[in-house]
């Protein structure tokens, strides 16, 4: 398969994991109001979290911004799974959160490895290191 199939299948993959808990956060499902409360943190928290969340997943799935949802998957990845390792641990309901979001996060950061040289400052950091060498 080629890396460009490869890398348009863990955009999507990231896509679903990322967009499969937005329901629950707009919803104020009973999970989420838990869960969050076990962060100590309430419904504009989550919600913002979930606002960040669905543009992450937008932003993802256009080619032209790919690397900007990557980077906001890979940071918002990034918080939960602090949360994760921090508070809420890998156990019980919260295992297979913790899971989806180190798959999102590892997939994220694939993205943007491949796709690094999207990144507005990168190429430029890059030829002005060259200069000066």
């Amino acid at each position: 398969m080629k890396r460009k199939n490869l890398v348009w299948i863990a955009q999507i993959a990231v896509a679903i994991i990322i967009g499969q808990t937005l329901f629950f956060k707009f919803s104020d499902s009973p999970e989420t109001v838990a869960l969050f409360a076990e962060l100590g943190l309430g419904p504009v928290h989550y919600k913002l979290i979930g606002l960040l969340e669905l543009i992450a997943v937008a932003l993802i799935l256009v080619p032209r911004t790919v690397i900007y949802g990557a980077i906001l998957s890979f940071g918002l990845m990034s918080g939960a799974l602090m949360a994760h390792i921090t508070e809420l641990g890998f156990t019980g309901p919260h295992g297979t959160i913790g899971i989806m979001g180190i798959i999102a996060w590892t997939l994220s950061l694939a993205v943007i490895y491949v796709r690094r040289s999207e990144i507005p400052f990168i190429p430029k950091f890059f030829a002005a290191a060259k200069q000066t060498a």
